[in-house]
């Protein structure tokens, strides 16, 4: 399980065995919840927040980072997801310590 970020206790993270569409996961104590970065003729045109399927969804709080937090990193996610998933590189998570406007 490769982990992109730590933001204020949420940690994003990729599974190891994924699909597409890229989508990232959002962690915070024993709720989770995911965001589907949907593409289109190489543009970004949706990101999709949804539920994990046997996992409490993310509260308000925490969703709220997540989505702000994928919104922001979101070329950086799909760099990650194309470096992990397709090149076998690996990096180093990143710890986001100021509050993303």
């Amino acid at each position: 399980m490769p982990k992109l970020y730590e933001y204020f206790g949420l940690i994003i993270l990729f599974y190891s065995r994924e699909h597409e569409p890229i989508h990232v996961h959002g962690r915070f104590q024993n709720r989770e919840s995911k965001a589907e970065i949907i593409i289109q003729n190489g543009k970004i045109i949706e990101i999709r927040i949804l539920n994990v399927k046997g996992k409490l969804p993310l509260e308000r709080t925490e969703l709220e980072r997540f989505n702000k937090l994928v919104n922001a990193y979101k070329n950086d996610i799909i760099q990650k997801w194309i470096d992990f998933f397709v090149l076998h590189k690996t990096f180093n998570p990143e710890k986001i310590t100021k509050e993303i406007k």
